[in-house]
């Protein structure tokens, strides 16, 4: 079994975030050591998360996510209590 190098494995992990429709990959930060990938950076809600993991997750040679992302809501419309 031949193992991936880790900037070989950051490239990988980076093309699978980029493939993955469900979020917005543009902020997101991947470094890798010794196949931990660490993921970092803001997203926009809870799902984009749970999808950036996932994909991560898919790519071979991923030893395990360090995942350091933070969610940040978009600003909608303000509603007055009723």
């Amino acid at each position: 079994m031949s193992t991936v190098n880790d900037e070989q494995l950051q490239t990988d992990v980076l093309d699978e975030l980029l493939f993955e429709s469900s979020l917005d990959a543009g902020q997101i930060r991947v470094s890798v050591n010794g196949g931990i990938v660490t993921l970092a950076g803001s997203i926009m809600n809870y799902p984009e998360k749970w999808a950036a993991k996932t994909a991560v997750k898919r790519v071979r040679g991923v030893q395990g996510v360090d995942e350091k992302l933070t969610v940040h809501f978009r600003s909608g419309p303000q509603h007055s209590g009723a």
